[in-house]
């Protein structure tokens, strides 16, 4: 069965979830990223970064936050390969981020060792179905090409509820009940709709990419964001 996966990261893992033929969807968590890579996804969309720079800034991410009118810092820079030696100790990640021209913010450092997960497994041919993406790009370019608000609040999080039951996720209430006592938040399941939505897409042949001008990390690996 050919199957569209969004994945996000939550404090115990990875929620996923699968869009199939016939309308059929589902959600699962993952505890390793060693399980992401083991699904058998015709396309899979990832929040997180796939692709670091020795130094400085991804392209993609500037592009990225550039779609993003109001809410340009719901996409992290200055995320670089050095930082994935520091993966325990934020004072010795900052102290080397700011040396490079940018400090490291408390969220993004949290996020490092999901990134050093992923990109211990990745490889550039498998960035052909196994994609990076951002949940904010897309609920954006759904809404119009307007962010959605925050989804640390209320609002944001039934507008995000919305959308999706427009596009089709009947089943986000029993989802949201099955999560209870998980780890994964709401806005986790949300994120990982939205990215099986862009997962889908890509298939179909309509994903939208940002980029780094066409560059590629010292591993080989594209710096791109699909959405």
């Amino acid at each position: 069965m050919s199957e569209a996966w969004g994945i996000d990261g939550y404090a115990k893992g990875w929620i996923g979830v699968a869009l199939a033929g016939e309308g059929t969807r589902r959600f699962s968590l993952f505890p390793t990223a060693d399980a992401l890579f083991a699904l058998d996804a015709a396309m899979l969309m990832i929040d997180i970064p796939i692709g670091l720079p020795e130094s400085g800034y991804r392209g993609c991410d500037e592009a990225a936050r550039a779609l993003l009118p109001g809410a340009q810092s719901r996409v992290f820079l200055g995320l670089r390969r050095p930082l994935l030696h520091y993966l325990d100790d934020y004072p010795a990640a900052n102290r080397w981020a700011k040396r490079d021209g940018k400090g490291l913010a408390k969220q993004a450092f949290h996020i490092l060792p999901k990134i050093a997960a992923v990109d211990a497994l990745m490889t550039p041919a498998r960035q052909a179905r196994f994609r990076e993406s951002h949940p904010e790009l897309v609920f954006a370019h759904l809404n119009g090409g307007t962010p959605l608000p925050s989804k640390h609040r209320a609002e944001g999080l039934q507008a995000r509820r919305t959308m999706l039951s427009r596009c089709g996720f009947t089943a986000l209430a029993r989802w949201l009940e099955a999560l209870r006592g998980t780890g994964a938040k709401p806005d986790d399941l949300f994120d990982a709709c939205v990215l099986a939505l862009a997962a889908q897409e890509a298939l179909d042949g309509h994903a939208r990419r940002v980029d780094s001008a066409g560059r590629r990390d010292s591993r080989g690996l594209r710096m791109e964001i699909w959405y």
